[in-house]
């Protein structure tokens, strides 16, 4: 690990005020530390956000509920208003790493992880993401693409996307706050989706984020109608990663036909994926195991899978169509 300098802000004023090129903010750490310790990040300097970012959360004025940047995600997952009125989110907080990273990781933290793509975590290796224009050795002939995208994804880079509570977020709606430099202290907001970004040609970049720019807070609606579910397929029964994830939102109404659906998946992009093609067929039509197939078939037919990761394609359609099956009155 490369020498850094270290400060304490104590305000997300203060935070800002103290980046500068190089630098990076810390919020629990899980991830950042290990890339450092990797060799793959080698910032000059790193500022400790911890105290300094909100670790509340509140209601909003519109009824739904405000998420502080530090509340550290076991918080977020026991909290008894996020239970009762957004289960969806809470189940994918406890789906993702161990209890101990839980207990350190951040809401902020969460949604900014870099992805888990061997290639880019072993600085030996050409990456993109990790090393601009050297190369992508995952588009390469016998390249290990089991855990790679099947959407979305670019000749300069195939990895995924690790957060389950990002997927969560995106299917619900969320809305995102950030600081920075160069707002005047008004800070934006980003929508989910909205905040991630497809690899393009500039794979290095994760987020829409700005040089500089903190994330303060998540937003969240007030609660969807109907009944929601999020459900993650994955090598082993805990601390890994999705191989594909779903999370659902489903209202149906007396007649037999959907009035609201929010699909989202994991596992297959860039980006946590919203399946705008899936929502579009199953809203307003007769809701069954026939119509969610043919939605889910319609959303893959927009998958490009790699040469080892085809079995995605499948395990997604089945996905979607078995938990939005399950969350029929």
């Amino acid at each position: 690990m490369r020498a850094f300098s270290y400060a304490r802000a104590a305000s997300p004023d203060d935070a800002v005020a103290r980046y500068r090129p190089g630098a990076v903010y810390l919020g629990g750490g899980t991830n950042l530390v290990d890339l450092m310790r990797l060799g793959v990040a080698a910032p000059e300097h790193v500022i400790d956000v911890t105290g300094a970012v909100s670790d509340e959360i509140s209601a909003t004025a519109d009824g739904g509920l405000r998420i502080g940047a530090c509340v550290r995600n076991s918080d977020l997952a026991a909290d008894r208003v996020v239970c009762e009125r957004y289960p969806l989110l809470a189940r994918a907080v406890l789906t993702g790493a161990s209890g101990q990273i839980r207990n350190a990781a951040t809401v902020g933290g969460n949604l900014l992880q870099r992805t888990r793509c061997p290639y880019f975590q072993d600085v030996s290796m050409r990456c993109n993401k990790r090393a601009p224009g050297s190369g992508c050795q995952a588009t390469e002939p016998g390249a290990d693409t089991e855990h790679m995208a099947i959407f979305g994804h670019s000749p300069f880079c195939v990895a995924t996307h690790p957060s389950d509570m990002a997927v969560a977020l995106t299917a619900l709606g969320a809305r995102v706050r950030v600081t920075g430099p160069d707002d005047g202290g008004a800070g934006r907001v980003l929508e989910m989706p909205g905040l991630h970004r497809l690899p393009d040609d500039a794979p290095d970049r994760d987020t829409d984020l700005r040089p500089g720019e903190l994330i303060t807070a998540v937003e969240l609606p007030p609660p969807p109608n109907g009944r929601s579910a999020y459900r993650k397929v994955r090598e082993r029964a805990s601390f890994a990663f999705a191989l594909v994830s779903v999370a659902a939102v489903l209202d149906v109404g007396a007649d037999g036909r959907a009035r609201e659906c929010r699909v989202a998946l994991g596992g297959v992009a860039h980006i946590p994926w919203r399946a705008t093609a899936v929502e579009r067929l199953v809203l307003g039509a007769q809701s069954g195991p026939e119509a969610f197939a043919r939605a889910a078939d319609a959303e893959l037919r927009a998958a490009r899978p790699l040469p080892g990761n085809g079995y995605k394609v499948t395990l997604a359609r089945n996905l979607i169509v078995s938990v939005l099956a399950e969350l029929m009155p």
